[in-house]
């Protein structure tokens, strides 16, 4: 299973916190203390509850669920569109717009008039319009693109959130939390965890611990995509065996029984010897 040690997170900054004055008190159990008037995070904390984190993540990919990714703060859209991307799961990195979950219908609406520019746009409609038409559309696509194009493929809602800076994506991780899809948040000492199912303590503002996040959220998605295909290669190859095993036939009768019916029927036939 996908896991992060110790090392990778002190080398990453993520026992860094906010400074003391912005702090929450709902963070003070994953506080150890404060360094030069910044908070410095538990990661004897953080370790085993991202670890459970990732675990939950796998499980859901290896059930086919889809986790959709959220970070739309500068320092997270590169690397939430990469690892997205990379592991096969829909993406938000840009703004939220509101509603995106809880009035998902509107959304995939608006989708479907993102897909219609696309095929526009490489059928060579655009090019049979007058320029300013074609400008005017494609400045559209472009967008919605920006706005929904990591969640174009998405059918339905996902089966779980996961947020870098769950005080920056409030919005994302209160409609979910309306819905009851459970959000896996990195949180900052700044914000509360109180709408977050699995918290992870840590630093949401340096790039190596948002990199280190998400890299490893998409390692536990593909290694839970790849041992449900491992389980239904091994479903599938029994299955098979099952249905090439030949049927059992019927044992012959043994010769001396065989030998012992045929006599019985002999002497039955034949006529009683005279005394």
């Amino acid at each position: 299973m996908a896991k992060v040690t110790m090392r990778q997170m002190l080398e990453a900054g993520v026992h860094f916190g906010h400074q003391t004055r912005f702090w929450n008190p709902r963070m003070a159990e994953y506080i150890f203390g404060d360094r030069n008037k910044i908070h410095i995070i538990n990661l004897e904390k953080t370790l085993p509850l991202f670890n459970d984190a990732l675990n939950a993540i796998s499980k859901i990919a290896s059930k086919n669920g889809k986790i959709l990714f959220v970070g739309t703060k500068r320092a997270a859209r590169s690397a939430i569109s990469e690892e997205a991307r990379r592991c096969g799961m829909p993406f938000v990195n840009h703004r939220w717009l509101g509603g995106m979950l809880t009035n998902f219908n509107t959304v995939r609406q608006s989708i479907r008039r993102l897909k219609e520019l696309e095929s526009m746009s490489t059928d060579g409609s655009f090019d049979r319009m007058i320029k300013k038409e074609a400008l005017t559309l494609t400045r559209e696509m472009d967008k919605l693109e920006k706005t929904l194009g990591g969640i174009k493929d998405m059918s339905g809602l996902p089966d779980a959130v996961f947020v870098i800076d769950t005080g920056n994506e409030k919005i994302a991780v209160h409609e979910a939390k309306v819905l009851g899809i459970p959000v896996i948040g990195v949180v900052d000492t700044n914000n509360s965890p109180d709408e977050v199912d699995y918290v992870v303590p840590g630093n949401d503002d340096a790039i190596r611990s948002i990199k280190l996040y998400i890299e490893a959220v998409a390692d536990a998605i593909i290694e839970g995509k790849a041992a449900s295909l491992n389980i239904g290669a091994a479903e599938e190859q029994e299955a098979g065996k099952k249905k090439a095993a030949p049927k059992k036939k019927e044992a012959p009768k043994a010769e001396d029984e065989a030998v012992a019916e045929e006599s019985a029927v002999t002497e039955e036939s034949a006529p009683a010897e005279e005394k």
